[in-house]
This record gives structure tokens, sequence and C-alpha cells, in this order.
């Protein structure tokens, strides 16, 4: 049985719930979701299986998940990855925010949901219960889909999108400004 990690406003924990109960009864949980970027700054984007408990079939970020008891939001985005997408590289926090959606079959996402950064040109090794296809899309083309068809994608996704596109943009600037006095990479905390 798995168990989401009650949380309030302020990411302080409240104790445990199974993730479906949590899931019909709309309680705010602790989840994170990862956006990965290859090296011409394109977002790896998945489509969730059809099997899925809610947002079965829709595009989405690269992965995303809930950390178990104990378990860090950076360690929790690096087993979630290797589980879903065979994927492993280095990762930091950026950000967080809370959401509330209504979902599918009777479901309410309420996530303070953490959101992870990466930097790979790695292809994923699909698990197929999981996830059902992925591509690559510049956040330009992400856009104008999502705005074209915003029934494709999942709300977190869409909730969050913009502020995922200026954070990598300032980043992107922080980049090449620190080109001309170093060749230090960072991720923006």
């Amino acid at each position: 049985m798995e168990q989401v990690i009650l949380v309030n406003q302020h990411d302080q924990e409240l104790g445990l719930m199974e993730k479906m109960e949590a899931h019909k009864k709309g309680l705010l949980h602790r989840a994170f979701s990862i956006f990965l970027f290859n090296s011409k700054g394109e977002l790896m984007l998945q489509r969730r299986a059809l099997s899925k408990y809610h947002s079965g079939g829709l595009w989405t970020n690269t992965c995303c998940s809930h950390p178990r008891q104990g378990e860090t939001v950076l360690e929790a985005a690096h087993r979630r990855l290797d589980e879903e997408m065979g994927m492993a590289c280095e990762m930091k926090q950026a950000f967080h925010f809370v959401y509330r959606a209504e979902l599918d079959h009777g479901l309410t996402e309420h996530e303070l949901d953490h959101v992870v950064l990466g930097f790979t040109d790695h292809q994923p090794i699909l698990n197929q219960e999981e996830v059902m296809d992925w591509k690559y899309m510049s956040l330009d083309q992400v856009a104008k889909d999502m705005q074209a068809y915003p029934e494709h994608y999942t709300e977190w996704f869409k909730v969050v999108f913009n502020q995922v596109g200026e954070t990598v943009a300032l980043w992107q600037k922080q980049q090449q400004a620190n080109k001309t006095s170093s060749n230090l990479q960072t991720v923006p905390a």
C-alpha cells in the first residue's frame, strides 16, 4: 500500500495517508515534478500510460511522483526517474508550488509540488506500465501545442509550465554569463 506524506502550506509533515485515499479526499500532500532538458534546451515530455490511476494518456513533464517517508525529494526524484524512465542524471530542486485540481475518476490532486530540474542527452528506457511515449520539444513548441490542445496535457503541467520556462531562461542567462568568466555550470536554487 503506497502512502503519501500529508503536509501543510509550509511543507511541514502532518502524517501519512494511503495514496488513493488522499486523492479521493483532496488532502494536501508532498509531491515532485522532474523537468529534464537536453543540450538543445528542449524539454523531455512523457505521455502517461493509459492504465494510470488518473490522467492516463496525457502529456506531462518528464517524471513525477511522491516521496516516501524518510526520503528526501531528490532521493525520491532519482528513484522515480529510474523506475519510470530508466534514466539517471544530476538534478537540483528549483522551487515549489501548491495547486489543487479536479481530475478524472473522482480524484482531486492537491499537492505541494517540488520542481526538480536536470540536464541530459540520454535516451529513456520506458517502463511501459508507467509511460507510453516520450518526446523532446522546445518550450515554444510546448506552449503553442498546449494552447491549441490543453486537453492533451496534465493539470499540474499546465499550472507550472510558465514558471519552469522562466526559471530555465534565468538559468540559461546565468550560464551564458558564467561562460565568459568560467566553465562552471549551475542550476538555479
